[in-house]
This record gives C-alpha cells, structure tokens and sequence, in this order.
C-alpha cells in the first residue's frame, strides 16, 4: 500500500467534511494509506498573508517542518492550504517532501488506471462541467501546472469515471473566493456568471475540488435565482465525492446529504444512485 503524508487543513475538519471523508474514502479504496500530520496547526489562508507575511510563513513552515520528518509526499485536498504552503517553499527554499494538491494527485496515470480497474458504477450519461477556480493553477510558477490556461487534469479523473466533462471557457475564473463575507454582492455577480454559464453548457453538475469554490457555488443558488430569474439548481460536487460514487464507497449518500443543492435527485433520474 503506498503511503503519503495528508494535511486536512481548517475547512476539512469543519464546513467541507464531505470533502475530506470522501478523499479518504477513495484513497482507502485506491490502496493508499494518508497519514494525517500530528499537531498540525492553520496555514493562515485566507487572511495571514493580508495582514503579516512573516506570520503567513511561518504558519505554514511549521506544517512543512512536521511533514519533513518523514519522506513521505503532502498530500493536501484544500486549494487554499496548498496555495500557501507552496509559498512557504518557495520562501524557506526548496529540499523537502514533494507537496501534491490532490486533484494533481489522483489524476496522476497510476492512480487513473487503478481507479479504472475498480470501477463498479462507471457514470455514463453524466454530463459536468470542471471548474478549476484560481489557485489550483495560478500561478504557474508556484503550482507548476503546465496548462494553466486550459487544464485538464480534472478532466481526465473525470473520463476515468465515464462521465462526461462538457467544454466551457470558465474553467479557471474566480468565485470571489474569501470576499464571501466582506463583498458578497462581487461573489454573487462572479457565482452568478459561472453558474449561468455551466447552465447553457447543459451541464447536469459542477465538479470543483476547493471548500470555498463548492461554498460560494453551493450556498446562494436560491437567492440568486430570485434575483436574476432564471432557474440553476446544479449540485456543486467534489471530484473525490464522484469518485467514491463510481467505486461504489458506501458513505456517499452521507456526503452528498450535506450539500445545499440536493444531488441526490438528479443523480437518481440518471440511475446512478
């Protein structure tokens, strides 16, 4: 069984514990054992680099420190957490454990072939749309993703799936991320836009892989309709949510019963759950 270092982060073990439930549900499946850091403490996204950036990295120094003790990769699910301990690297200098988003992670071709030989739901006939958002991508020099402006490794996890990932132009544009609270009329106006737009690619679901994207997207889907009339009731679903559904994990309905927009009934019109 491989073996990795995991780095929950905040929203992990709090408003986004589908995400983390569900990432350890498909890596126990995939055969690969995550093995959580001990004392690992906030990286200080979003607000520690605003306010001090000798705080910011030494939050997230820390977390490196302890995840160096071993020669095991960071396995890290959290958008945000990544974004900032890759920057923490960059500051400290480089020599350490290979750190991996997981959407990087799990799109990596061993893992895609494993999945493949354990599908027992393949999702034929669901149609997504993958939203990336920005800081799985930007920048390039600190994530190191090639195709920063069209990527496409959630696209592959995705076809490893059989579902189907739609083509649309919006796969990179910001939610508004952490301005949900102080600018929510900007979140709104960005959410707005790409949820209309993953609408008219007749998308049946949108697949993030970052807490505050699924939130944004997820939480004001009712007001907005109100608001600008038109009708979007689209699950917001984590790729390792999907993932768990075509190995067949038996906690899925568990994760799923958490979103706001129910996933449930339109997976079920679709015979998938």
């Amino acid at each position: 069984m491989k073996e990795v270092s995991y780095y929950p982060g905040c929203s992990l073990h709090g408003t986004a514990r589908e995400y983390d439930e569900s990432c350890r549900g498909v890596s126990d499946i995939l055969g690969i054992k995550l093995s959580e850091l001990e004392d690992w403490n906030c990286c200080g996204a979003s607000s520690a680099h605003c306010t001090d950036e000798r705080l910011s990295i030494a939050l997230a120094g820390r977390n490196l420190d302890i995840a160096n003790k071993s020669a095991r990769e960071l396995l890290v699910p959290c958008v945000a957490c990544f974004s900032r301990l890759k920057a923490a690297e960059k500051e400290i200098g480089e020599g350490g454990v290979p750190i991996r988003y997981a959407l990087e992670f799990f799109s990596d071709e061993p893992v895609l072939e494993e999945m493949k030989k354990r599908l027992v739901r393949p999702l034929s006939g669901l149609k997504v749309v993958c939203y990336y958002g920005c800081l799985a991508v930007r920048p390039p020099q600190l994530t190191g993703v090639k195709e920063h402006e069209n990527p496409q490794h959630m696209d592959r996890v995705v076809e490893a799936i059989d579902a189907e990932p739609i083509p649309w132009s919006y796969k990179t544009d910001c939610c508004g991320s952490s301005l949900m609270l102080a600018r929510t009329d900007i979140v709104k106006k960005l959410t707005g836009r790409l949820l209309s737009m993953a609408r008219e690619a007749e998308a049946d679901c949108i697949v993030v892989g970052c807490p505050i994207c699924q939130a944004n997207l997820d939480t004001r889907q009712e007001e907005l309709e109100k608001e600008a009339g038109e009708n979007f009731n689209l699950p917001i679903l984590y790729f390792t949510e999907l993932m768990g559904l075509a190995l067949g994990h038996k906690d899925v309905k568990k994760w799923l019963g958490r979103h706001i927009v129910d996933p449930t009934k339109m997976l079920s019109k679709k015979g998938l759950i």
